[in-house]
């Protein structure tokens, strides 16, 4: 079928929009006709050459959408259903096997493989095939195939058009704080960069009841925001050095501490802002693939420090993606107040938008 989709041409390149074929559902998989579509800083990074995949391709990973068709086999949802889009997994490696699906052992070719698992693209432009199946999906289009494991479905009464981003940068920041490290009610929390996953986690753990809830985000609208949505200190890092402004507030530091800047040297001060056996969530993609955090053996030894890498909040989408709508549901996750639309005919304008801070989570809608 023919479709319109937000075309990656090049390295660095701006998107084209344009008409482009897609095939129908094969043995699993599932067709979406998208509703919207969250605007990630993965697709972003991935189109700028800082994660592998195939160009010209269609990016696209925090879809919404109607099902239009299923292939064979599919028995988890059927024409008509409304469902969210999130990552892709195996079912069958260890991993997945233990309910971690974020840590699949297949998470890298099944999600930025750029075709189908073991198959041709299912785009193409011209005759000429587009990467695709970008984390399960590639969404910035009218329609998208996905597969069985990766679409939840969800009620026909929600507000299907802004839910796209809980199947990635939502359920990311959120899950880091409600899955990965559970924070307990009381408990205090620093949040490095106020984006979409990390005012998620502020979210997050507002509804989990946390007593220090700090933000550090250069931005002063969005540190306003996050103070709106629960948080009890922002932090402006150009007044000083963050671990010290932090001690202002928590002599003895705090207990978790969670990246989204991917920056190394803003790592170490959350580092040196820890708690004796605080832990540090490193969620942020670096710019620089060889980026890396120095890190005192003795000093590690003596504070009890946990580092710990985070995927997708350890999610499984089957089940923390309804746990955040019924908090949605009941006025405490207010993920909506991050969202804004604009038409996916318009995504440069809106990538131009996230970059100056005037959104901080777009949702495309084609």
């Amino acid at each position: 079928m023919d479709i319109t989709a937000a075309v990656a041409t090049a390295v660095g390149a701006d998107f084209s929009v344009e008409q482009v074929a897609l095939d129908g559902p094969a043995e699993g998989e599932v067709l979406v006709e998208i509703k919207g579509v969250g605007l990630c800083h993965t697709d972003l990074a991935a189109k700028d050459g800082h994660l592998p995949f195939p160009l010209p391709g269609v990016f696209g990973h925090e879809g919404s959408g109607i099902v239009r068709a299923v292939g064979t086999g599919v028995t988890k949802v059927a024409e008509g259903d409304s469902v969210l889009l999130s990552f892709a997994s195996c079912g069958d490696c260890t991993q997945c096997r233990r309910d971690e699906p974020s840590y699949c052992q297949n998470f890298m070719p099944l999600n930025f493989g750029g075709a189908r698992p073991g198959g041709p693209s299912a785009l193409t432009r011209g005759g000429e095939a587009l990467g695709s199946d970008f984390f399960g999906q590639s969404s910035f289009a009218t329609h998208a195939l996905a597969h069985e494991r990766n679409v939840v479905k969800v009620d026909a009464d929600l507000p299907l058009e802004i839910l796209g981003p809980l199947g990635c940068g939502v359920q990311t920041g959120a899950g880091a704080v409600l899955r990965s490290f559970d924070c307990p009610a009381g408990s205090s929390l620093l949040v490095l960069g106020g984006g979409s996953v990390g005012q998620s986690a502020v979210l997050a753990a507002a509804a989990r009841e946390l007593d220090t809830i700090v933000v550090v985000e250069p931005m002063a609208s969005r540190r306003e925001l996050a103070l709106s949505l629960g948080a009890t200190h922002a932090l402006d890092p150009a007044d000083g050095p963050i671990d010290e402004q932090v001690r202002a507030i928590l002599a003895d530091g705090v207990e978790y501490a969670i990246d989204t800047t991917g920056v190394a040297p803003v790592v170490q001060q959350a580092v040196a802002a820890l708690a004796q056996r605080g832990s540090l969530g490193i969620i942020g993609v670096p710019s620089d693939p060889e980026a890396a955090l120095s890190l005192g053996l003795i000093q590690a030894q003596v504070i009890g420090i946990t580092v710990k890498g985070i995927v997708e909040g350890d999610s499984d989408p089957d089940v923390f993606l309804p746990e955040l709508i019924e908090l949605y549901r009941a006025g405490r996750f207010p993920f909506d107040k991050l969202v804004t639309t604009m038409p996916l005919s318009e995504i440069n304008e809106a990538v131009a938008a996230q970059h100056r801070g005037e959104a901080v989570k777009i949702v495309l809608i084609p």
